[in-house]
């Protein structure tokens, strides 16, 4: 089985900080240069489940470009990326506390420029499913490219998901809701849901179900459901210490793929996303 991933790459300086921020002044910090995007992420950890998997993004013409293309190769990630010379690889500054709670600062660089051209049948070669990321989606300059893809798959008998990715980008939840009619499968977390639906309840998730086929909501440490039209499940989340938040989502959606795909349960599709998860929060970076 393999799975498609259209979504960002991009380079993440995480600094760790137990100091609150001083605006204007100084706060030690520990500083850590690892890989990072939501598409990236994604794509390692269902390599990390034994998926094999292509990410198809866009990457400047760089340095940054080539040793993350490099880094994904390595672990066994087939990059289908447009190289665009005019415009930098994307780099995010991530501001961890003491909490491991995350605040980012990004520059989505080239992945801005996604574009149709950017997603051919050759990507998408021998994929049985897609995965996008909603940032593709939330900027107006990739979102033409992250239609083009879920239209493709659709062509190609695939079945997709899409992950929300960030709340305070929904400005427009009913645009957002078109854009992904017809996914199978939304991965939202309690905010994003409550930004489509104005709730954070695991039943608001239903108001969904005539957009999208299915739903699975993380709630952080309440745990998960997975709502369709049988019901409502629900699952806990597992016990880790929180390090670092980033990435914690994509490594859920990453779980939560492979069970799916491989025919599990809901509450075991749950249970994968929330120990992938778990693994994400326990250690510095966004990546296995």
């Amino acid at each position: 089985m393999r799975v498609a991933v259209v979504g960002d790459v991009g380079l993440d300086i995480v600094a760790r900080h137990d100091e609150p921020i001083v605006y204007g002044g100084d706060a030690r910090a520990a500083v850590t240069v690892t890989g990072g995007g939501a598409g990236a992420n994604t794509a390692l950890w269902l390599r990390e489940r034994g998926t094999e998997t292509t990410l198809v993004a866009r990457v400047g013409d760089d340095a940054g470009g080539r040793l993350l293309r490099g880094e994904l190769e390595t672990e066994g990630v087939r990059c289908a990326f447009a190289l665009d010379e005019d415009t930098a690889t994307c780099c995010v500054v991530v501001l961890v506390d003491g909490d491991g709670q995350r605040t980012m600062l990004p520059d989505r660089g080239a992945n801005k420029r996604f574009r149709p051209a950017d997603v051919t049948d050759e990507a998408l070669a021998d994929a049985r499913h897609l995965h996008l990321s909603g940032y593709v989606l939330l900027d107006p300059s990739s979102r033409e490219g992250g239609l083009a893809a879920l239209a493709l798959a659709r062509q190609r008998g695939m079945t997709t998901s899409v992950d929300p990715q960030a709340a305070a980008l929904l400005h427009d939840p009913r645009a957002f809701l078109a854009d992904v009619r017809g996914v199978d499968l939304l991965l939202p977390n309690a905010d994003e849901l409550r930004a489509l639906t104005g709730s954070a309840e695991p039943g608001a998730a239903r108001s969904l179900l005539g957009t999208v086929g299915a739903v699975a909501v993380t709630f952080g440490l309440d745990g998960a459901a997975w709502v369709d039209g049988h019901g409502i499940v629900t699952a806990k989340a597992e016990d880790a210490p929180c390090v670092d938040s980033t990435g914690a989502g994509d490594a859920f959606d990453a779980g939560v793929l492979t069970a799916w795909l491989a025919g599990e349960s809901p509450r075991e599709t749950l249970r994968h996303g929330a120990v992938l998860g778990a693994h994400a929060v326990g250690k510095v970076g966004a990546q296995p």
